[in-house]
């Protein structure tokens, strides 16, 4: 599994979000970007996540970070979990595991003991040049978003 290092290139993308528009990272130039994998909607780390994003979302605008969450989900469930949770920052599908792939976000991961391949949640923070600030790998999601913020709040 490839893992990305700071100072190196974000890999492009362009994905559709819940309705359907397509997003590309290229269309965020200039901003820092918080960039987070995550398995499935609505399971309960996943949810914990997103709603940990979205409580912070005031801070993150007001540093200046656009926040992406990015699962295999597709916009179907994407525009559930979004009403269900009220969520405020854009889901995109990545069905292929394609961009996770790129972003070393997909692969082996252990559960339980069990071995199996799927998404690793990894949360990226692209600074305004595109380039990686921080890489989190196989995180807790747990108060993930309240470290994310910090790192964020402390780019230039």
């Amino acid at each position: 599994m490839a893992r990305l290092d700071m100072g190196s290139k974000a890999p492009a993308f362009t994905l559709p979000d819940a309705q359907g528009t397509k997003v590309s990272l290229k269309d965020l130039a200039g901003r820092n970007v918080v960039v987070y994998f995550y398995p499935a909607d609505d399971t309960p780390g996943c949810t914990k996540e997103a709603c940990q994003f979205n409580d912070n979302l005031r801070a993150f605008d007001r540093a200046d970070v656009a926040v992406l969450g990015i699962s295999p989900d597709g916009a179907e469930q994407h525009s559930k979990f979004i009403a269900k949770y009220k969520l405020r920052f854009p889901l995109l599908s990545d069905p292929t595991h394609a961009v996770m792939e790129k972003y070393g976000a997909w692969g082996e991961k252990t559960l339980y003991g069990k071995k199996s391949v799927g998404v690793i949640r990894s949360t990226f923070l692209i600074d305004g040049r595109g380039r990686i600030a921080r890489a989190w790998y196989s995180v807790k999601a747990d108060g993930h978003a309240a470290k994310v913020l910090e790192a964020a709040a402390a780019l230039e």
